[in-house]
């Protein structure tokens, strides 16, 4: 069974920071420019000081960190941040691979949406690497459309990543 909920207990965000740097080392893993983007984005120590702050970064009410669990063992994690009072940012959507097929990075997405609605956004983006193909054909399944960056991108970068928008 699927559970999607808030992660708020300090196990919680244990199991979020580890699925998080395994969603980073998976990153680099996908292909020599995922490698490039990873390090220019978030090398380990920036990562390491993200990881430290994501319960301040992600904090309720302009934001949420989303734990999934299969069976009862978290398998996957995603959370929002307000970039203005408009505007709610979906990162870090992760879902093991043993976990994957379940549905559940439909239903974090999904969930964070939801939740961004009911806390006054009226709309959410994200960014996806575009080597992540069934990420890219979630994203479009789910009315995401894609749209220009939404934020300062090193334009060495711009190549490599596609801005998806979805209105709430």
């Amino acid at each position: 069974m699927t559970l999607i909920r808030p992660a708020t207990s300090p196990t919680d965000l244990e199991a979020v920071r580890k699925l998080c740097w395994d969603y980073r080392t998976h990153l680099a893993s996908v292909s020599p420019i995922e490698a490039e983007l990873t390090e220019t984005f978030y090398p380990v120590p920036k990562y390491a000081a993200l990881m430290d702050a994501l319960e301040t970064e992600h904090a309720r009410p302009q934001g949420i960190i989303l734990l999934a669990e299969l069976d009862g063992s978290p398998v996957g994690c995603a959370m929002t941040h307000a970039l203005d009072p408009q505007t709610s940012e979906i990162k870090r959507v992760f879902v093991a691979p043993e976990a994957r097929g379940h549905g559940i990075a439909r239903k974090l997405i999904g969930a964070l949406m939801d939740q961004a609605r009911t806390d006054g956004y009226s709309r959410v983006v994200l960014d996806t690497s575009v080597n992540l193909g069934p990420a890219r054909a979630l994203y479009a399944n789910l009315g995401f459309s894609e749209r220009g960056p939404y934020q300062d991108t090193p334009e060495d970068a711009l190549p490599h990543l596609l801005f998806f928008e979805a209105p709430l």
